[in-house]
């Protein structure tokens, strides 16, 4: 895949002033020749409309250059360090109506002799150029800090690069050809690509890239102590996938964004869609060994719930919160299983989204007599028997819920203490203009009159 650098080269590797001979030989490099530099400076900037690269040189330096005895095709090379961070070697030619460019990670690679190529770039500026994919990470929005890098290769129409992350993994920087910021810019994690591949990575090992996975699982609400890792995929929207196994037996899917930070957690038995589901751990085995689970930790909480089916949520550290369904009554809830029984909290729909967590599996009708109940006790004088609910704002300390009655008359807002999950105060819809855009339901628009 690596593009050659040979076109024209000979030419100019045939001048020899083009590169002094200790920098082909690996030692220190001589002094650069200031008329050089004077002359690179003078002839690139004509150079690089025509050469496509997105380039505002703070220096150059002039090569060398040669004219062929037969064909009188005249070959000039220049180095061009950029403000925007990456350098180039532009190698323009009589023959050409377009240079040639290679930049400076390209010629940084060994030749085919395993030593260092003569043209390998070596104005001051262009030193370390680790650094100028730094804009290329940024851009894909990757919180990889380079520490290393090289060129992998090239295509007619893009190029890529490997660098090492100060977190320890690797990525795969892919761009237009010749490399620039103003197109499109992707990066995958090394993992990505197979070891004997064009892409495979070289400058961090398998070991280093799956790293990521403990500092993910690290950050997760779920407790795992980690027997088995691996990588799964990446979408096209850039988020990597990767699954971990745990001592005990559960296993999980660990979804990391493209700046490097954990989106969500998903249970190996809700995991089928990713990429085929878990390997590491049999998740249909998880799936029924879960439900039991839950089951004897809800009943131990105090919910009387045969667990049929259950949903992993994004929690607090420490504490496995998932949704449950229960064949044996109506009502479902938000369980927070903690490491102990005090700990542990269960919240019906309702409360759990005054918590912040929704119901998927199970709608708010099972407790409409639940929420009569509790209206009565905080209005004894009403009739209101509740036919509709709905979250509408919440405080630090309070949620509200708007009840809608059967009877068609005016309907309520009920204030629950987060502390305990209580009702505490039951206001009008008039009161409670100011809470979350007030009464919306359709009968607390529009009431009976009584």
């Amino acid at each position: 895949m690596k593009r050659s650098i040979g076109i024209g080269l000979a030419a100019i590797l045939a001048v020899a002033a083009i590169v002094p001979a200790a920098v082909s030989q690996g030692r220190a490099p001589a002094k650069l020749d200031p008329k050089q530099i004077a002359k690179g400076m003078a002839e690139v900037p004509a150079l690089i409309p025509t050469a496509g690269v997105s380039c505002t040189p703070k220096n150059a330096l002039y090569l060398g250059g040669s004219t062929d005895s037969k064909t009188k095709v005249k070959t000039d090379g220049y180095e061009v360090a950029c403000n925007e961070g990456m350098g180039f070697v532009i190698i323009a030619s009589t023959s050409a109506p377009k240079p040639q460019v290679f930049s400076c990670l390209e010629t940084a690679n060994l030749g085919p002799d395993g030593k260092p190529q003569s043209i390998a770039c070596k104005l001051p500026e262009n030193a370390d150029q680790s650094k100028a994919l730094q804009p290329f990470l940024t851009k894909a929005g990757s919180d990889c800090v380079p520490t290393k890098a090289r060129a992998i290769g090239a295509t007619t129409t893009n190029i890529y690069f490997e660098a090492a992350c100060e977190s320890g993994k690797g990525v795969v920087v892919s761009t237009a050809s010749p490399a620039s910021t103003a197109g499109a810019v992707e990066v995958n994690p090394c993992l990505a690509y197979e070891a004997g591949t064009n892409l495979a990575c070289t400058l961090t090992d398998t070991a280093a890239q799956l790293k990521v996975v403990d500092t993910l699982a690290a950050k997760s609400d779920k407790a795992c102590t980690i027997k088995d890792r691996r990588y799964v995929l990446t979408t096209g929207a850039g988020d990597n996938y990767y699954e971990v196994a745990c001592t005990d037996g559960k296993g999980y899917v660990l979804q990391e964004a493209k700046n490097g930070s954990l989106t969500r957690t998903i249970d190996c038995a809700q995991a089928d869609f990713v990429g085929g589901g878990c390997k590491l751990t049999d998740s249909r085995a998880a799936a029924t060994e879960q439900n039991g689970l839950y089951t004897r930790l809800a009943k131990a909480a105090g919910f009387n719930c045969d667990v049929s089916k259950y949903g992993t949520l994004q929690g607090a550290a420490g504490v496995d919160t998932v949704e449950l369904a229960c064949s044996n009554r109506p009502d479902g809830a938000i369980a927070l299983f903690g490491r102990d029984a005090a700990s542990t909290k269960v919240y019906d729909c309702v409360q759990g989204e005054v918590a912040g967590f929704r119901c998927s599996f199970t709608k708010y009708d099972p407790l409409y007599g639940k929420l009569s109940t509790s209206l009565k006790g905080l209005k004894p004088d009403t009739t209101c028997q509740v036919s509709e609910a709905r979250v509408i704002g919440a405080t630090a300390d309070e949620g509200f819920v708007e009840l809608a009655c059967a009877d068609g008359m005016a309907g309520y807002v009920i204030g629950i203490n987060k502390a305990d999950m209580k009702p505490k105060e039951a206001l009008s819809c008039g009161q409670a203009k100011g809470i979350g855009g007030g009464c919306k339901l359709a009968t607390n628009v529009n009431p009976k009159k009584g």
